[in-house]
């Protein structure tokens, strides 16, 4: 049979096999040889026993996988963002979305508590950077619809930093869907982690949804790992300029002739957008050349 890993805990992988049952299966010996490690996320073949257990057979192609947290098949990344307390900091949103366009996997920006704050300055940016861009408020209930609609039929991970009400959304995309909501501390204006493992959830409008730890664990280190002439492939608004510019090699940090930095002048990427770009190219040149990938 065919499935979806939901969950993987104590050496156990839940296995969805589409009849809204899960079986809870060992994976077999081969995989340890292999060094291949089954992933929440994961589509397999798998050998059901008795008592709702069973074994893993096979763990079918990957369209991508992350390590921190550990996920692979994820559709697009829901980046969970605020305006209001805790406001969120472009880069933090810069930095994952650019893990995810790497790894081929779409990006979808979530603005929450806009009933408090409408965060004009992050909606233009990721606007303008071509993202699909949604203002909410799990409180209200105001473009919960729209969300909805923008995950339907989709593996979707839901990612952001603490306290700008990733749980809480997904408690608002369906009813009755109840994930342990973390207060905000008024005093340090941040959120306690709740999520403490990554899990797959279905919805009934034929969505499939993680919600993962925060930013602070979200495969940082593959990307400092990354080979800086790597990066300027992830950000997306940069690819009509990345021919453009006077040298070959261009790093479109400070160089003359820059087609990029022209557009940044012109005002038709954010500055911030490459501000982070900067950031993060100047990290990965840190890292010695034999670490790289």
């Amino acid at each position: 049979m065919e499935g979806i890993i939901l969950k993987a805990l104590s050496g156990f992988y839940y296995v969805d096999d589409g009849s809204g049952r899960l079986t809870a299966c060992r994976g077999r010996g081969k995989f340890r040889h292999q060094k291949v490690s089954p992933l929440v996320g994961d589509r397999v073949e798998f050998t059901p026993l008795e008592k709702d257990s069973g074994i893993l057979d096979a763990i079918l192609p990957r369209k991508n996988e992350f390590q921190r947290p550990a996920v692979a098949n994820i559709d697009q990344l829901v980046v969970v963002a605020s305006g209001a307390i805790p406001v969120t900091d472009p880069f933090l949103i810069d930095r994952v979305v650019s893990i995810a366009q790497g790894r081929g996997c779409d990006s979808v920006i979530v603005l929450n508590k806009c009933d408090l704050d409408q965060a004009d300055a992050l909606y233009d940016t990721y606007t303008r950077a071509g993202f699909l861009t949604l203002r909410v408020s799990a409180e209200t209930g105001e473009g919960i619809e729209d969300l909805r609609a923008a995950i339907a039929g989709k593996v979707s991970a839901f990612t952001g930093n603490s306290g700008v009400g990733k749980s809480s959304i997904l408690n608002a995309l369906q009813p009755g869907f109840h994930i342990q909501v973390g207060e905000v501390s008024d005093k340090l204006g941040r959120g306690r982690h709740t999520t403490r493992h990554v899990e797959l959830f279905r919805l009934d409008n034929g969505a499939i949804v993680a919600d993962t730890p925060g930013f602070s664990s979200f495969d940082t280190e593959e990307m400092e790992l990354r080979a800086p002439e790597s990066l300027q492939y992830t950000f997306r608004e940069f690819a009509p300029y990345l021919e453009k510019c006077r040298f070959t090699g261009c790093a479109h940090v400070k160089e003359k002739g820059c087609a990029v930095l022209a557009a940044v002048k012109a005002g038709e990427i954010p500055a911030s957008r490459h501000a982070s770009y900067v950031r993060l190219y100047q990290q990965a040149k840190e890292v010695p050349q034999w670490q790289r990938k």
